[in-house]
């Protein structure tokens, strides 16, 4: 995008601030054992007792090898939802300017344009659940700074078509946020080897799914040099704790384990595809590209209580735009989906 400034976007007092400065950004190592007395910190070793590294150096940089991206165009944040509010902060002046999302789609998009005053512009997929490119594109104007596209998108399941990403990323001059969250579960590739094409492209990803560690709240954020340091500008010093930054690595360098379980998923988001069909009030099953199924019954409300009744519990769309009376089962292990399984055809 020929037009695109990141100087253009970002709001005047973030361009202006001077970040914090913690004690561990004030020295570089020199390889040697180092005596720290610079942090007010509690001497005695419990594990934790010294602050975390407020870069995350070795998590990113096993991260940047298994992504093949440079460090230096990763940011991590407690959870995604800290780094998407970190782009809110970063970018998007409040009572003044506006986002666009697309639903049904997930919800802390809204929830986080609430918080910090943005007017969320909704657009509603069309019937196929992708974008509908050009009324995106008419609902910008002057004061639009993002763009959310989820994909695969939650709660359909579907991957959008890359040429109308590409529209939208060619024609809009704001930031546009491709939410990657359940992207090892697509057959698709991810956007972030298009990331050196696009300069207002962003993209997220999580530990949370695939990597089945939901519980150490992990966020990735990736994006240009320049809006990478954008964002570590107004990060709190040592949003990714110890514990999260420990057990994160760890289960990077098991990759073998990680892709195993993926394989996992995908057999079992297959057998239950097929199986759901032999479900007599099951209406409809969406293809999907995630570690979920959504699928439309009868009567929505009906059957999440009556699944309830038996101990399973499931996810009630029906009152999210386009998704009337649909449920989404996450695919859980062998054994769990033939529990639904045996529940669903159990019931009346």
């Amino acid at each position: 995008m020929k037009e695109f400034n990141i100087n253009n976007l970002v709001r005047p007092n973030v361009a202006c601030l001077k970040p914090y400065s913690s004690a561990r950004d004030e020295y570089q190592s020199t390889g040697s054992e180092m005596v720290f007395l610079d942090a007010n910190e509690n001497p005695f070793q419990t594990d934790v007792n010294r602050y975390p590294d407020p870069q995350q150096r070795s998590l990113k940089a096993e991260l940047a090898k298994i992504k093949n991206v440079s460090a230096e165009h990763i940011l991590l944040g407690n959870g995604s939802d800290e780094v998407l509010d970190l782009l809110f902060r970063a970018f998007c002046e409040p009572s003044k300017e506006n986002i666009i999302t697309l639903p049904p789609t997930y919800g802390m998009y809204k929830v986080l344009a609430n918080i910090n005053n943005i007017e969320n512009r909704e657009v509603l997929l069309n019937l196929d659940f992708e974008p509908n490119v050009e009324e995106i594109l008419n609902s910008v104007d002057q004061n639009t700074k993002m763009i959310f596209l989820c994909s695969p998108n939650n709660p359909t399941g579907n991957s959008f078509s890359e040429e109308k990403i590409i529209h939208i990323l060619e024609n809009f001059k704001g930031l546009v946020i491709i939410d990657e969250a359940y992207i090892d579960f697509s057959a698709g590739k991810s956007w972030l080897n298009k990331l050196e094409q696009h300069p207002n492209l962003v993209i997220t990803q999580t530990l949370s799914k695939a990597f089945g560690m939901a519980g150490i709240r992990l966020g990735i954020c990736y994006g240009s040099i320049e809006i990478i340091e954008i964002l570590n500008k107004i990060k709190p010093p040592y949003n990714v704790n110890e514990l999260t930054q420990s057990r994160a690595l760890d289960r990077l360098l098991n990759m073998e384990n990680v892709d195993s379980e993926i394989f996992d998923l995908l057999k079992e988001r297959n057998h239950l595809s097929e199986a759901l069909v032999e479900v007599n009030f099951i209406e409809k099953i969406y293809p999907s590209d995630a570690n979920f199924i959504l699928v439309k019954v009868d009567d929505a409300n009906k059957r999440y209580d009556q699944l309830i009744e038996k101990g399973i519990v499931i996810r009630n769309r029906t009152t999210q735009p386009l998704c009337k009376n649909t449920l989404r089962f996450t695919v859980g292990t062998g054994e769990e989906n033939e529990k639904l399984l045996e529940a669903l055809k159990d019931i009346d």
